[in-house]
């Protein structure tokens, strides 16, 4: 049930909400030189949404069996009959009930995103000039709009599998804790191929804003132009674009087709190919350049470099022969964290130090920032790196008590290790919350550019107020232009207007 509740609420209740949701309500209007969201009702529809699913979720710890214990994956036929374990009762079905809230709510967003960027930009404001930060939700959205319908309708097939006897998901004859056996003629594997369906796409819903966020923090603390910015456009749409050909490789273990494995494989490998494109992008841009090493550059690389270390063990959980041998031990947990947790954390932790001062016109503390990430960096890496070796040794997941096999006896010193990591990081996080409330009461304020950056929401008031801009904002070139030799200043704003400069020039067109 804790393992089920915890990645539940950390996928869809935190990463997702703070990422796609806040963050994203908060930047499209300003980055694009919007005065709202396209659709202010849909938006706080979207948002009302939510309620109903914290509320099932919560409330699940409370009814008779206590919460979804099927795994957040929720593999029928465990969720799909509630005489299969205690946590397959009434909490499984407001499980079921809590994620098509989170369904609908996220699919709304996803019009209003789309809708928004595509006709709301500001004058001057063409695609190719827009932050990565909007491209990034943009193809999110997309994301969300073509894969959630998915996990949405598998949601209301288990549903009505539960509560009006239809039979989906569950094979005929099955006896389940001395019941009748069941009666139909379901695919257990129908369930997984529908779930991750979504699921995958998932994972890039969660990390692909914080690669676009992590773009313009290292470009404007490294006081260069985003290295590649076109490749950096075209990678993004590529990763998501992959993400929905590879969900298989959730299943190599399922005894799937050989060659459909191999399909899946290749597919898999190649989102290396994107993925490597950003990465050699973010070290090209560091390079040679005048670093100025603040709270929201250091978490920027800290996302750089969990992303690499994810991204590398994910490599060999692609080939499956691989795959077979740690498939569900300890080294998944570790992929899945340093990418999902590891990689994605922290570009939340370095967009809220970035932004904050336009939220609330304050700054953050440095000091106590740059303690927070040197606690959280090194907590979270002698957490979660042992578990590769754990899931080397062939450490299974989701066991209660895995010393009472012998072979594992020998595992439990790193164990303990792994415990008083996560402590030292779980403790850490006191410091971020401590000094953001202090922050928003006490910290220094400032103006409207703290950190001297080029994107339209620096222009605005800061915190924006009602209508966003004071003065209606025209764009003149792109968003990256640091040191550039036009200006005295290492930096040039979107809305600066060079008089021997072409209004309508696009400083990222290919030459002609």
């Amino acid at each position: 049930m804790l393992f089920t509740m915890h990645a539940t609420v950390m996928i869809f209740l935190v990463i997702i909400p703070i990422l796609a949701g806040a963050f994203g309500n908060f930047l499209i209007p300003l980055q694009i030189g919007a005065d709202d969201m396209a659709f202010p009702t849909l938006n706080m529809l979207s948002y009302w949404f939510m309620w109903p699913a914290i509320a099932c979720f919560m409330g699940s710890f409370f009814v008779e069996g206590g919460a979804a214990a099927a795994g957040w994956t929720s593999y029928a036929t465990l969720s799909a009959n509630p005489p299969a374990a205690p946590g397959s009762g009434l909490g499984q079905t407001l499980w079921l009930v809590a994620v098509t809230f989170i369904g609908f709510s996220s699919m709304l967003g996803s019009v209003n995103y789309m809708t928004t960027i595509i006709n709301m930009r500001a004058p001057g404001m063409t695609l190719f000039r827009m932050p990565m930060t909007i491209w990034a939700m943009f193809i999110t959205a997309i994301l969300q709009a073509f894969a959630l319908p998915v996990l949405t309708a598998a949601g209301f097939m288990l549903l009505f599998e539960r509560t009006l006897g239809m039979s989906f998901f569950t094979p005929g004859g099955l006896v389940i804790n001395n019941t009748a056996p069941t009666v139909g003629g379901g695919q257990a594997l129908l369930w997984q191929h529908l779930f991750w369906f979504y699921s995958h796409p998932a994972v890039y819903i969660m990390i692909l804003p914080a690669m676009g966020m992590v773009s313009d923090m290292i470009s404007c603390f490294s006081r260069k132009p985003l290295f590649g910015y076109r490749p950096m456009v075209y990678s993004i749409a590529a990763i998501a674009g992959l993400g929905f050909i590879v969900w298989g490789h959730h299943m190599f273990t399922s005894g799937m087709n050989p060659a459909l494995g191999m399909t899946f494989m290749v597919s898999t490998m190649m989102i290396a190919l994107p993925s490597a494109v950003k990465t050699f992008n973010w070290l090209g841009t560091l390079w040679g350049g005048n670093l100025q090493f603040t709270v929201p550059l250091l978490n920027a690389i800290g996302f750089v470099s969990m992303f690499v270390v994810g991204g590398l063990s994910g490599i060999f959980m692609a080939a499956v022969p691989v795959d077979i041998h740690i498939h569900d031990t300890y080294f998944i947990v570790a992929h899945f964290h340093y990418v999902l947790f590891g990689a994605t954390v922290f570009g939340v932790f370095g967009a809220i130090h970035f932004w904050f001062p336009k939220m609330f016109g304050r700054m953050m503390s440095e000091s106590v920032g740059k303690l927070h990430f040197v606690l959280s960096f090194i907590g979270f890496n002698c957490t979660f790196f042992p578990m590769h070796m754990l899931g080397v040794a062939g450490f299974p997941r989701r066991l209660a008590d895995p010393y009472n096999y012998q072979y594992l006896e020998h595992l439990l010193p790193l164990n303990r290790f792994i415990t008083y990591s996560a402590m030292l990081m779980g403790f850490a996080q006191l410091l971020l919350i401590g000094n953001f409330l202090y922050s928003i009461f006490k910290g220094k304020k400032v103006g409207r550019n703290p950190w001297n950056a080029n994107g339209l929401e620096w222009t605005a008031p800061s915190p924006p107020g009602h209508g966003n801009f004071d003065i209606p904002p025209v764009v003149y070139r792109g968003p990256y232009e640091y040191a550039s030799p036009l200006v005295e200043e290492d930096f040039l704003p979107q809305t600066r207007f060079l008089p021997h400069e072409d209004r309508h020039a696009d400083p990222y067109a290919a030459p002609h």
